[in-house]
């Protein structure tokens, strides 16, 4: 079975602008690259779990979303010849009471299923506590909170992982 890390995205990979929904408004910290390429060689998959209630609330497109994702990825091929696995989204905006927002695991399990990915050797790393809800409600190995943007808690929890 494979040993996956699955992310959040906004102030965890990237800055929150709000409802990004300009391709050309998007970058990644340059702080993530190298340690993300660091879990890749470690054989770790590589997953994003994103709420994106922009959808939802109409202030972005699907087109828009996946333009989005299409750049984070060159972008981490571009800088460190690495992919993300998987890319999961909840496109609900709060209000809808949905199955896939995060702190509901469903779309980790969802990507656990379609991967073959053993829950009990995975993490997840995000700035809300939905987010470490979410690892905890899936059965994660183990969660980790990172203050948003912050370079020390992202850094040390990737350590930890490649400690573990």
């Amino acid at each position: 079975m494979a040993k996956a890390v699955f992310f959040d995205r906004d102030e965890t990979l990237n800055p929150d602008t709000g409802y990004l929904n300009n391709p050309n408004h998007f970058y990644l910290y340059p702080w993530v690259i190298e340690p993300l390429a660091r879990l890749k060689k470690a054989g770790f998959m590589l997953i994003l779990v994103s709420n994106q209630s922009g959808i939802g609330r109409g202030h972005i497109t699907w087109d828009q979303l996946t333009a989005i994702h299409e750049k984070l990825n060159r972008l981490l091929q571009e800088q460190a010849q690495i992919q993300l696995d998987d890319i999961t989204v909840c496109p609900h905006s709060p209000d809808e009471e949905c199955e896939c927002r995060k702190p509901k695991p469903k779309l980790i399990l969802e990507a656990a299923v379609k991967h073959n990915i053993d829950l009990n050797e995975s993490f997840i790393i995000g700035d809300r506590e939905s987010d470490y809800q979410a690892g905890k409600n899936a059965g994660l190995k183990e969660s980790f909170l990172i203050k948003p943007g912050d370079e020390k808690t992202f850094l040390a929890a990737v350590d930890k992982i490649l400690k573990s």
